[in-house]
């Protein structure tokens, strides 16, 4: 796996290193040494799946508080996403930043979120599937999420004809800092 530094700190772009030949590919997705000597989490209690019918799908921005901060490695198995982070950690030198990559079935790349980060992807096409291993339970009562367009952050979502929310992610409010 090559591991690209992105701008927000601790967050990593990760490319996989295939071994071809004429059958395929063979590559890595997890390797806990390696995740070890860059530093990052590699405790992972779950692995969570999302379909998504429709192109627009706008899933986030989603965030566990503490003591249940999680990291997530989210990958797009088949279609595409824009996937956005936020830094949503009072003392890091990039918060209240966003970074969006787009992740593919045919890329093949990954995202590394750091404990602390808000997370959300917008579908680029039909029949859109997201992979994602996390290190913390789900706990219903450490649930949070910030509003997707909340204009603090100023995400620049790609365009789409039609964009599809739950009514949850519709109603996040927008962003104010938590008292621990």
């Amino acid at each position: 796996m090559i591991f690209h530094k992105l701008k927000l700190e601790g967050a990593y772009r990760i490319d996989l290193e295939p071994r071809e030949d004429e059958r395929g590919f063979f590559a890595r997705a997890w390797c806990q040494r390696e995740f070890a000597e860059h530093g990052l989490e590699t405790h992972i209690v779950q692995s969570n799946l999302s379909y998504n019918r429709y192109r627009g799908t706008l899933r986030g921005m989603h965030y566990q508080a503490p003591p249940h901060e999680e990291v997530k490695l989210v990958r797009c198995i088949r279609g595409s996403i824009f996937d956005v982070i936020i830094d949503l950690r009072p003392d890091s030198p990039t918060y209240l930043q966003w970074v969006g990559v787009e992740l593919t079935a045919t890329n093949r790349q990954m995202l590394y979120v750091p404990r602390g980060f808000a997370h959300g992807f917008q579908t680029l096409e039909d029949d859109t599937e997201v992979f994602y291993h996390v290190s913390e339970f789900y706990h219903p009562e450490a649930e949070r999420g910030v509003r997707w367009n909340d204009p603090q952050f100023g995400i620049q979502w790609p365009a789409v004809e039609k964009r599809i929310l739950s009514p949850k992610d519709q109603n996040w409010p927008d962003y104010v800092p938590e008292r621990h």
